[in-house]
């Protein structure tokens, strides 16, 4: 016969040989793994395959802390921009046409210099006077329209108030000659083209239209001592004949003071 086993010593456990110190690190990874396995729950995949569950995940399953931690520069208004976007966001705050204002390295009070206000100075306006008249060179020309020279002079005279002079002589005469050299002195130059339209008219040869003019501005006939200096007005009045008054001294005093006389 079997002799029955008492309850108590059926269900006493068996206890552990094992020391003390082995079996507390057994027991922290039990209660890890436990940890674990409620936090994740039991996985159906076989080892290896959680990467490759991953990678065939759809965009849209991305945690929505995934797609809001990485936001663009151009929706986020705090996001830190780059020096090229800074150096962008300064010139459009800068107002249109507006411009640092550079230091001045100093301003000057001379001519051409700037004044209080920075605006260059411009020097006052002087009316300058009108340039001398060009006069022809020593001699006479023979070929020339007298006629025409002399009424371009008139016109030139109304426009500036210089005199006409004419002058009528020859070539060959020695007193023309004479005249003429005082004539090219700067002194006598100067008067000339401050003064007067010269036009020299040749009687010295056979034009009957230049004997015509001197007839013409010298009426009193006779015989004609050359040079016969006449000046005449703007307006086209005889003013004086030397074939009449005589002729000045062929010398750069008496020239200069009959010019000067007859000038206004």
């Amino acid at each position: 016969m079997l002799r029955s086993v008492p309850a108590e010593r059926r269900t006493a456990p068996t206890r552990s040989t094992a020391p003390l110190g082995m079996r507390l690190p057994l027991v922290a990874a039990a209660v890890v793994a436990a940890g674990l396995t409620a936090a994740c729950g039991p996985s159906s995949e076989p080892a290896g395959s959680s990467a490759a569950a991953t990678a065939r995940q759809s965009p849209s399953a991305l945690p929505t802390d995934t797609a809001s931690a990485t936001p663009s520069s151009e929706a986020s208004p705090t996001a830190s921009a780059s020096p090229s976007a800074s150096a962008s966001t300064s010139a459009a705050a800068t107002p249109k046409g507006s411009s640092p204002s550079p230091s001045r390295t100093g301003t000057g009070s001379g001519s051409g210099s700037s004044g209080s206000g920075g605006t260059p100075t411009k020097p006052p306006r002087t009316s300058a006077a009108p340039a001398p008249a060009r006069g022809p060179g020593p001699g006479y020309d023979s070929s020339a329209d007298a006629q025409k020279q002399i009424d371009a002079a008139l016109r030139a005279a109304k426009a500036d108030g210089r005199m006409v002079l004419l002058d009528f002589g020859a070539n060959w005469c020695g007193n023309c000659k004479a005249a003429d050299k005082v004539f090219a002195q700067p002194q006598t130059s100067a008067l000339l083209g401050a003064s007067y339209h010269l036009v020299k008219v040749d009687i010295g040869g056979n034009s009957s239209a230049n004997s015509a003019l001197l007839r013409k501005y010298s009426p009193s006939g006779g015989t004609y001592t050359m040079p016969v200096l006449v000046v005449v007005s703007p307006s086209g009045t005889l003013r004086t004949d030397t074939h009449v008054t005589g002729n000045p001294p062929l010398t750069a005093e008496g020239i200069n003071s009959f010019l000067r006389t007859w000038a206004s």
